[in-house]
């Protein structure tokens, strides 16, 4: 023990051995002969003992922690590590804030960025969110001695590159077992105790949103666009006995819902791929939720030529066209108002595909997802909930501008048919008067711009 720890706790012990003498001893006819001629003042000075044993244990405590806390801060350091080269993510892992990670990684202005989808400060921020959970979860007797930024950095690495565990142990130089428990940590983590950053807006949020989307568009109510993508994954056993009854390649439908700016504002996974776009619709809590009159139409609709316009989503696909569903018009006229609609509807639909290119920017999303089920439904909500998280922070270091070779006026999607019951012809009779009507608003405002590079734009 140093002198410093010494001397606080002696002053400690000392004070509280004088207040123990007063409270044993309480009347001077107790008070030994060594102490009954001293006794009023040793009364007197009760206070400013009392105020001193407060202030050592202070003292004490705080010179503890600290000492926990450098304890746990103390990381490995590479003597041979090459000369700073400016790089603030090289910074960081001079400073030994990702332990024994391989420098090389960070040798590049962008590497950070590269490796993590993120810059050094969102990096940061995001590290002192889930540090107090990162550090708690280790297995029952298994503690790694890992600090929170080498956690967090192995599993963004594996969300941000896609790389395997072997190489990912390389860079860390970590079992591959370590590896895989970090990443396993991390999206558990995300996916259990932030997933509210992906949750439906309330009634006060929506009509933000809702009035984003009037500016860009004009047309009012609308409250977020609806588009389901897929993601193939090749299951891994970690056997060598294969199932022939289980399939070994397949797709995950990921349904999602997102604002202006590309934010998800819901998002539903783990469906399978083979399901139809609304029939992952109606399978999803959302759809519930708005048959039951909990979402969408909460608030007083708006009246466009003296019909009711609703709160409502916008998609595309094989959706039904239905009142709080709009889809775009099929085989408009050149010039018409159908296709002025349809020109708006486009431009709106950029931000789903905006979201959805993001999320396969990660590495471990951009192409054939190796790994369980599950894991591959934990890798899609923990980069969701990275999008959101980076957006919010203006950090676009994951977004994707590009949109391959989406074009803004092709309509060659598959449109929902289906004949129905009389209750369904005559919802869809009803949604399309509500389309109609704001096809007519679509009209009036057709001078806007409809350059899908403007959509959502950071």
């Amino acid at each position: 023990m140093n002198s410093g720890a010494l001397s606080v706790l002696l002053s400690s012990l000392i004070s509280q051995l004088l207040i123990l003498l007063f409270l044993i001893f309480p009347s001077s006819n107790s008070v030994p002969s060594i102490f009954s001629a001293h006794y009023p003042l040793i009364e007197s000075l009760f206070p400013l003992l009392h105020h001193f044993i407060s202030t050592s244990d202070i003292a004490t405590a705080v010179f503890l922690l600290s000492c926990s806390r450098k304890r746990k801060r103390t990381h490995f350091s590479d003597p041979h590590a090459p000369e700073d080269d400016g790089d603030p993510g090289f910074k960081l892992w001079k400073m030994g804030r990702f332990g024994r990670v391989d420098s090389s990684i960070f040798r590049n202005p962008d590497s950070f960025k590269q490796f993590f989808k993120m810059n050094t400060s969102t990096f940061e921020w995001l590290c002192g969110l889930l540090e107090p959970l990162l550090d708690c979860r280790d297995p029952v007797n298994s503690h790694f001695n890992l600090p929170a930024e080498t956690r967090l950095g192995i599993g963004l690495f594996r969300l941000a590159t896609g790389s395997d565990f072997p190489e990912i142990s390389r860079q860390f130089q970590v079992s591959e077992a370590i590896s895989k428990f970090c990443v396993k940590q991390l999206c558990r983590v995300l996916c259990t105790n932030f997933r509210f950053w992906v949750g439906f807006p309330s009634h006060n949020e929506l009509d933000s949103v809702s009035t984003q989307f009037e500016t860009l568009t004009g047309l009012p109510n609308c409250c977020g666009i609806i588009k389901c993508a897929r993601f193939r994954i090749k299951r891994n056993t970690g056997s060598d006995v294969i199932n022939p009854e289980t399939p070994q390649e397949e797709n995950i439908a990921v349904q999602i819902v997102v604002d202006s700016s590309s934010r998800i504002l819901s998002i539903v996974a783990g469906f399978s791929g083979s399901k139809s776009d609304f029939q992952v619709l109606r399978s999803s809590t959302i759809f519930k939720d708005i048959k039951k009159g909990l979402l969408l139409n909460v608030s007083q609709p708006l009246y466009i030529n003296d019909v009711a316009i609703p709160q409502y989503l916008v998609g595309e696909g094989d959706y039904p066209l239905l009142p709080w569903l709009l889809v775009p018009f099929l085989d408009p006229g050149a010039g018409s108002y159908e296709e002025n609609f349809n020109n708006v509807h486009s431009l709106m639909c950029v931000s789903a595909l905006k979201a959805i290119a993001s999320l396969r920017s990660w590495g471990v999303l951009s192409r054939e997802i190796k790994s369980e089920y599950k894991a591959a439904v934990a890798y899609i909500g923990a980069c969701s909930i990275l999008h959101n998280m980076l957006i919010t922070r203006e950090d676009y270091s994951a977004f994707c501008d590009d949109l391959g070779d989406w074009e803004p006026k092709d309509q060659s999607f598959q449109h929902y048919n289906d004949s129905g019951s009389l209750e369904e012809n005559l919802t869809e009779k009803k949604a399309c008067v509500i389309r109609n009507a704001l096809a007519t608003r679509a009209r009036e405002k057709s001078g806007c711009s409809v350059d899908p590079s403007s959509s959502g734009n950071p």
